[in-house]
């Protein structure tokens, strides 16, 4: 073997290092398939505030909590094992229950999601987002929510 001979070794180096190059290249600006839905997107930031057992009705829980939206944030399809009540804090949101028309919700707003309806929340568009408070009654155990299609 001559000193100018690569070897097998640093031959298949060579030429793996076009395809690492453009792997690197492609994670360092977010080419990574997960497009504007992935995790680049604005996250909505929900709090539990309170947990209490239901006076009387055995095996359910009042819970209480906020989401808040930022610009472009959405709350994806899910459902509840229980009533949710919710009052929008501040600004402009978008609720969505399957099988009826999208409403626009502002400041002052308040709506009511039965147990088990397919729903969703979202920033209006051209909005800053809102925040909402919501009550749920739900069955104790069970997870607040789950996803839903």
């Amino acid at each position: 073997m001559t000193p100018s001979t690569p070897t097998n070794g640093r031959r298949r180096a060579r030429k793996l290092l076009p395809i690492a190059a453009v792997l690197v290249l492609l994670v360092a600006i977010g080419g990574t398939g997960t497009g504007a839905t992935g995790t680049d997107a604005p996250q909505p930031k929900r709090t539990i505030l309170a947990k209490h057992d239901q006076s009387g009705v055995n095996g359910y829980e009042i819970v209480l909590g906020t989401a808040e939206l930022p610009a472009g944030a959405t709350i994806d399809w899910h459902i509840h094992h229980g009533d949710e009540s919710g009052y929008v804090l501040a600004g402009n949101l978008v609720l969505r229950l399957k099988g009826q028309p999208d409403r626009a919700l502002k400041a002052g707003d308040y709506f009511f999601n039965p147990a088990g309806v397919v729903h969703s929340l979202s920033a209006a568009p051209g909005s800053d987002g809102g925040t909402v408070v919501s009550t749920w009654i739900v069955a104790k155990g069970k997870p607040l929510a789950e996803p839903a299609s």
